[in-house]
This record gives C-alpha cells, sequence and structure tokens, in this order.
C-alpha cells in the first residue's frame, strides 16, 4: 500500500458516518455503501417514530454495523404522558432483548429544557447500549443549558442541527457546542446533509461524525395502478414508490468527508 492509501485508511477512520433508514433494504444498502451506523426509525414523514420489533429483529440479523434505534412513541412535540413514557421504558426492553447497539430519545418540560429526570431514567434503563440524544435538543431554549443538561444525565451523543432547520445554517452553533463539550460528549450533525453541504458542515463545526439519509426512491413493483387514489387518503401519494439508500450516495459522502478532514489534518 503506498503512502497515500495509507493516509486515506487513517483518514477513513476519522469520520463516523450515521445513515438514518426506515426499512431493511435502505439499511443493507446504507450497510453496502460503508456507513458505520445506522439509526432504524419508522415514519419519515413525522420525523421518525419507533420501529416495529420485527423490523428491529430482521435489521439487526442481517446488519453487521451497529444499530441505533428511534424510541420515539409519536410524532410532534417530546413532552409525553405517564403512558407515553412507559411505553418508551417497554420499548428500550425490547431493543436491549433485541441485541442492538444503541438507542435514541428526547424528553422535553413544558418550558423548553432537557426534562433531566426523564431521561436520567430511560438512559439508566438503556444501559448498556449507548444514547443519544435526537433533535429533541434543537427544540430546547437554550442550546448551550441543553448541551450541560445532556451531559449531567449520561447521553453519549447530542444529533443536531445547530438549532436550525438544517446543520448547514447552524453549522457554527455546532462548532461551538463542540468546543464547549471538550470531548464529554459527542455532537453529531444532522438534517439536510447531503453531497451540497457536508463539506461546509464539517469545515465550519469540525464534526466528527454525521448523520444523513442519502436516500433515493424507486418505483413499485406493483404491475396495477390504482389512480384515483393517492396517499391513502393524503395528498402525498407514493404509494408506488419505495425509500430507500443510494449506497453511492454514502460513498461519495465519505469522500467529501475525508477531503475536508485530510484539509484540516494537513
Amino acid at each position: 500500500m503506498g503512502i497515500l492509501d495509507k493516509r486515506q485508511k487513517k483518514l477513513f477512520h476519522l469520520m463516523t458516518l450515521e445513515v438514518v433508514v426506515y426499512n431493511l433494504e435502505s439499511a443493507l444498502r446504507a450497510q453496502e455503501g460503508g456507513a458505520d451506523r445506522i439509526e432504524l426509525c419508522d415514519n419519515p414523514g413525522q420525523g421518525g417514530t419507533t420501529p416495529s420489533y420485527g423490523m428491529i429483529e430482521v435489521v439487526r440479523q442481517q446488519i453487521s454495523m451497529d444499530v441505533f434505534v428511534m424510541i420515539r412513541p409519536r410524532g410532534g412535540d417530546f413532552l409525553y404522558t405517564s403512558d407515553e413514557f412507559y411505553i418508551m421504558k417497554r420499548d428500550i426492553w425490547q431493543c436491549q432483548k433485541l441485541s442492538v447497539d444503541g438507542v435514541v430519545f428526547g424528553v422535553l418540560t413544558s418550558e423548553g429544557r432537557i426534562d433531566k429526570k426523564r431521561c436520567r431514567e430511560l438512559i439508566e434503563k438503556a444501559r448498556p447500549l449507548k444514547v443519544t440524544c435526537h433533535r429533541a435538543f434543537d427544540m430546547t431554549r437554550d442550546p448551550l443549558e441543553a448541551l450541560e443538561d445532556c451531559i449531567e444525565v449520561g447521553f453519549d451523543r447530542i444529533l443536531t442541527s445547530g438549532h436550525q432547520p438544517k446543520a448547514v445554517l447552524g453549522a457554527g452553533l455546532v462548532g461551538e457546542l463542540i468546543k464547549k463539550a471538550k470531548g464529554r460528549i459527542a455532537i453529531m450533525p444532522g438534517s439536510g446533509v447531503n453531497e451540497d453541504t457536508v463539506e461546509e458542515v464539517i469545515r465550519k463545526s469540525a464534526a466528527d461524525e454525521i448523520h444523513f439519509s442519502a436516500a433515493t426512491l424507486k418505483p413499485s413493483g406493483m404491475a396495477y395502478h390504482n389512480n384515483a387514489i393517492a396517499g391513502m387518503g393524503s395528498a402525498e401519494g407514493g404509494e408506488y414508490m419505495v425509500r430507500t439508500v443510494d449506497p453511492e450516495r454514502v460513498k461519495m459522502m465519505r469522500k467529501l468527508a475525508m477531503g475536508i478532514i485530510g484539509q484540516q489534518k494537513a
């Protein structure tokens, strides 16, 4: 192996790629593309909710990389009832039985702060699994306060867009959070991270983990189409398209990320 190849191999391990997936095929194609970890969810239209136990089990059986599972009982806000909180605890217990590597959740108070009591309880129940605070973090009133709260209760990682709709817009804050964290917790930018934005996100934030979808749509195998119905009653449509992951996009994201890290390390 030449000098350049050795350098590339070293840089390869300086960036962690997490791909969010919503079905088994997407998980397999993310692995084919060289992702390091997947976040397994359901309901992309709602920002991700907890997938079925059957889905978690089969993905775990067929995927060799780390599998993190979304623990979110519904879409909408992150202020949960007692029953919803109980559901989250039961889902974490099931994830432990299915031998996943980590879980992803976030609970807020009505005042827009991290609910430290409930998050701490969920984290304690989740161990020894790794635990990520998802973009509930972006809905807090004060990101620096929320950072310290996440560290205090024991989260391993925060997924954030820097309190903006897209990570490229919040990359400056992501960088500030990384500096403030001083290695006490991992900070991973996500939301709208793609081939057009990944270099700017990494350059501005100095992040060493990124979260993205690399999503694509493929035509359904259905020969018959009932064109009178779209979206099963909604305006979205999509019955005859299947969401998956493009492994070539994952590979390109790795290449672009390594290029920026190489410049930073030069």
